[in-house]
This record gives C-alpha cells, structure tokens and sequence, in this order.
C-alpha cells in the first residue's frame, strides 16, 4: 500500500469517528425537540469552523475533509437550526 493510500485510510478513519460522534445528538434533538442544554454560542462557531474546514478541502481537493466536514457540517447546522427554532 502507498503512503498517500494509508494516509487517506487513517483520514477517512478519524473523519468517520468525529463525524458519527454528531449523529447521536442531532436524532436526539430531532426526537425530542429538547436543545435547552446545547450551546447556542459552540455550535455557531463550531458549524462556521466546520464550513471553512469544508471550504478548505475543496480548495485543496482533499477527500476526507471534504466528505467529513460536509456531512459534519449538514449535522451541526441541523442542530444549530433546531436550537434556534426551539429556543
């Protein structure tokens, strides 16, 4: 295996584990429509962080960020999303 193939293993490892880690909370919210214990302030910065984070993989055309953060991002906006709405 070439080091740029183990390379894009162990990204596209680590971008499933963070990525996944925001399902739970996002079903959740969904669910229950509870977001009084969610950070309104953490979630704007972190869906911003996570857009540039996107921003920056086009640009450099880097797969596993770009498939991370993309779906990290479509899980944190719908959290935020429903913060907003719920509060």
């Amino acid at each position: 295996m070439s080091e740029l193939t183990i390379f894009t293993l162990i990204g596209l490892a680590a971008a499933t584990c963070t990525t996944i880690s925001f399902l739970p909370q996002a079903m959740r919210v969904i669910k229950t429509k509870q977001t009084r214990d969610i950070s309104l302030s953490m979630y704007i910065i972190f869906s911003f962080g996570t857009f540039l984070w996107l921003t920056y993989g086009i640009l450099t055309k880097d797969i596993p960020i770009i498939l991370a953060n993309a779906i990290t991002f479509a899980l944190s906006f719908i959290i935020l999303t429903l913060k907003l709405r719920y509060k």
